[in-house]
């Protein structure tokens, strides 16, 4: 499979036009600030930015993502700077939804295969009970035999409610699933916000 057809699950991508006038240098000059944070590296080579970071601080403003490319291309009405981020995190959100779905179908697989052992055990045919002891004055005048204790229904039915449930796991993918659409648009949202403010000079 062609990495391209999934790499968009953590990668995040994005063109802002430069303002009339404003060179790939100025561009590049407002945007170093954000790449002299703890834990990040760059390198720049003509009209294009490389970074990586590691160990970033959860103070800076783009500590979500782990490496990216930003480049300086001509467009049709000038010059446009392009993105290309990639974030861990936004991978792992993707994938804990899985994971957890997948615990919830061995889940699920274990209790039928108990059910079953449990349905299996049930027909088996039961020997029967020996008669409990009986006093031999209690025999003689004709008393009827002691019956043996009948099971707890109660018991039973609490050995149910410990059977094991894959609710918990589908929390788990609904949190995460929840957490990487949320995250995949407002991180877009806000990386663009923070570039165009910094080519704007805000």
């Amino acid at each position: 499979m062609n990495r391209r057809f999934i790499d968009w699950i953590w990668h995040i991508r994005g063109s802002l036009p430069l303002a009339p006038g404003q060179s790939g240098d100025d561009a590049f000059g407002r945007l170093d600030p954000l790449f002299h944070e703890p834990g990040t590296s760059h390198d720049r080579m003509d009209d294009t930015l490389t970074f990586r970071k590691k160990g970033q601080a959860a103070q800076d403003k783009m500590s979500i993502f782990d490496s990216g490319v930003l480049q300086v291309r001509k467009g049709a009405a000038g010059l446009v700077l392009h993105y290309r981020l990639s974030s861990r995190a936004l991978l792992f959100c993707f994938l804990a939804p899985l994971l957890f779905l997948g615990f919830a179908q061995l889940t699920i697989a274990v209790g039928k295969i108990e059910k079953a052992t449990a349905h299996a055990a049930e027909k088996k045919p039961e020997k029967k009970d020996a008669s409990l002891p009986q006093h031999p004055i209690d025999k003689f005048l004709g008393a009827p035999a002691p019956e043996k204790p009948k099971k707890d229904k109660a018991g039973k039915s609490g050995e149910d409610d410990k059977k094991p449930s894959p609710k918990a796991a589908y929390v788990f993918a609904a949190i995460f699933a929840a957490l990487y659409g949320i995250g995949r648009v407002l991180e877009g949202k806000l990386v663009r916000s923070l570039f165009r403010k910094r080519l704007l000079g805000a």
